[in-house]
This record gives C-alpha cells, structure tokens and sequence, in this order.
C-alpha cells in the first residue's frame, strides 16, 4: 500500500467516490441560514460591480465550460463564475453559488484538466455544505468555551484556569482538524468528478505537485531551507501539500490517464490573458517563484510573452548579471514578435545600465518611433542626444 493510499483511507476513504445524484442547490433554513445567503447575496452584488472582477465574457464563459466539463452540467447550472485579478493560488465557493476564481491560479495551471481539479474540489465544498457544517461546529465549539467561562468566572483558582486553557486548546484544535477533514473530503469529490469526466484525472496531483515546486523554488531563491511539505502547523486549515499530492496520485482512476487534458485550449483561452496575469505575478517581487512559474510555462515552448516576463522580471531584481540577462532575453522577445515597443524598452534600458549606451540608445528610439504617445516617452527622450527619434 502507498503512502497517498493510506493517507486517503486514514480521511476517510480508500477510494474518490462516484459523484451521487444531483439534489440540487440547497436552500437556507431557518433565520441564520437565510440571513447568510442574504449576506452573500449582497456580497455578490458588490462583487460583480467591482473594479477587481475581469469582466470578459468570453474568459469567464471558458472557465466555467471547464468546471461544467468537470461536475456535469446539472450540477453546473447552480454556478455563477466571477474572474477576479489577483495575482495569488486560489479561488472558493460562497453557499449562495457564488465562486471566485484568481487570476493567479489561471496563471498557475497548465491545462483543463488542473484547472477543473481545483474547481470540482471547490464545488465538492459547496455540494457537501461545508460552509454550513463548519459554521455549526465553530458556534458549537464556541458555545461552550463561552459557558466554561462563565463556570470558570465562579472558582478562579489556578487550577481552573488551567483546566479552561486545556480545554480552549482541545477545542480549536478539533475545529482545525475538522476544517482540514472538510478539505480532504472536498478532494476526494473533485478526483470523483475528474474521474467522472472525459478529462485527465492524474492532473490534480500535479496541481499541489507544482505548487509545492514554487514555494521551494521561492524559497531557495530566498536563501530560506526547504519547506518540509509534509508537515502542517496546529492552526492549519488545509492538509499539508505532500499529502493531498500523494493520495490525489493514488485516488486517480488509472485508466484516466490516457484522456485529454486540454492543455492546447486552456493555452489558447489564456494566450490574450498571460502578460497581464504574468505582469501581475512579476510585481509580486518574487523572483524565486516568478521564474518557476515563468519555466513551467515555456515546457510547452518559448513565446515572446514568455521571454518578455522573464527579461522584466530580471531587470526588476537589477543586479548587473540580471540585467545582462535581461537584455538578451529582450532580444529573443523581439526576434519571435518584433511588434512589441516596451521590449525595445526594456533592451535600452538594460543595456544602457550595463555600459552598452550607443546600442541602448537605438533601442529607445524604436520604443519611441512605435509608441510615440507612451506615458514615460519624454522621461525616455531625456535619456537620448538630439531628437531622440530616428
């Protein structure tokens, strides 16, 4: 027995399950539950009219064509998508149907079959109600450390004391550990659903595979030890990365593996996309997880968006090496897509930094001579003998 398999049977499950029939959305009982979905409900006004949702039907409808590929349409039809640009791994599902997808995360995913792991585990949540469950464990757990206080206010000795703070600790620590067994089941439905699908299901295990390949690569670039991905803090709402890695690879119906995973389409939905979301991860200033990335991308091949990341993202760090780097990765940008002016830019700057002026200079002109109207064009001429045009 693997280690994935025998992490999934200690969550509670030897095997992903077969996705039930759809009940349906559910819908709020009682006065706490109807005033939550009213809270989200307005919650969810404010978010479609936010400056931080990209409103692109065309995107927008592609992602959710991949969550439907991956649940069914059924279950789909309950589902209001909202792309937000935020440049961090994430998205999640409010009880009222609403999901929020980063921008981050479609930087980070490589294909359908990624994408559609990350949102059928956030259906998964919704689905089975965590949401609510875990409202009704918090107040339980809350309920009664509010009465042991009132108990304890009665016999305020050291031992009581002692006592409550034992107790405060046994409880929190159970509310964590239910909310990471919420997310191991929520994994276990997303691999049910991928299973389920026409798309790949060994892809979730690469999702937390690469994942964790970024967050070492972001710290070696930090000069801080490895992460030890196998290993959670006692306040961790989430599984350690290793273990949903490993019992996601286990969960996978092998058979699965030869399906498609759509990474030809998910390339060409975001190609429009990427050097914005590229552009966002590169002011995050992570240099050590910004050229993971910026590398996993180029394994399906090179493109002037990618090389054009990937100089900036050098000459913002700065240091001389960087900027000799940066100039020749300006200069493969412009080979394959000559068209773009912030290259010629970018090259001019960098060059210019590294003692190369007259060739820098040129540069900077052909920035100007294509983008004579730019914001910064008369902090650029400045930099420039005579007219500064050609």
């Amino acid at each position: 027995m693997t280690l994935g398999l025998l992490l999934a049977q200690q969550a509670g499950a030897a095997t992903a399950p077969v996705p039930p029939p759809y009940a349906g959305a559910y819908q709020p009982q009682g006065v706490d539950e109807i005033g939550w979905w009213r809270e989200d409900d307005e919650s969810e006004r404010k978010l479609a009219a936010s400056n931080l949702v990209i409103h692109d039907e065309t995107l927008t409808g592609y992602v959710k064509h991949v969550l439907c590929d991956a649940i069914g349409e059924e279950r789909c039809r309950s589902v209001r998508v909202y792309i937000m640009r935020e440049p961090t791994f994430n998205a999640s599902m409010s009880p009222n149907g609403t999901m929020r997808v980063l921008s981050g995360l479609l930087l980070r995913v490589h294909n359908e079959a990624e994408l559609a792991a990350v949102l059928g585990h956030e259906f998964g949540h919704f689905e089975r109600r965590h949401f609510l469950e875990g409202f009704k464990a918090q107040r339980g757990g809350t309920d009664v450390l509010a009465w042991a206080a009132v108990l304890a206010s009665f016999a305020p000795t050291y031992h009581t004391r002692r006592a409550y703070g034992d107790l405060e600790l046994s409880i929190y620590g159970n509310l964590f550990r239910y909310q990471r067994n919420q997310e191991r089941e929520a994994d276990r439905l997303g691999i049910g659903y991928l299973n389920e699908s026409h798309l790949r299901p060994q892809a979730a295990a690469l999702v937390w595979q690469n994942l964790m390949a970024e967050i070492e690569a972001s710290a070696r670039a930090k000069g801080l030890k490895k992460p030890d991905f196998n290993k959670i803090a006692f306040t961790a709402s989430h599984p350690p990365e290793g273990e949903r890695a490993a019992y996601l690879a286990d969960l996978a119906v092998p058979e699965g593996a030869v399906r498609d995973d759509g990474a030809a389409r998910y390339r060409a939905a975001l190609a429009p996309w990427l050097p914005l979301f590229l552009d966002d991860q590169i002011k995050l200033n992570d240099f050590g997880a910004s050229e993971y990335i910026i590398q996993s991308l180029a394994t399906g091949g090179w493109t002037a968006d990618l090389w054009f990341a990937r100089a900036e993202l050098y000459r913002t760090r700065g240091n001389q090496r960087d900027l000799a780097n940066a100039a020749d990765f300006y200069a493969k940008a412009i080979e394959i897509g000559p068209a773009r002016p912030e290259a010629y830019r970018g090259l001019g700057l960098a060059l210019m930094k590294t003692g190369q002026p007259t060739t820098g200079q040129k540069a900077l002109r052909t920035y100007l001579a294509l983008k004579p109207d730019a914001s910064d064009a008369g902090m650029i001429r400045m930099m420039l003998p005579g007219k500064g045009t050609e």
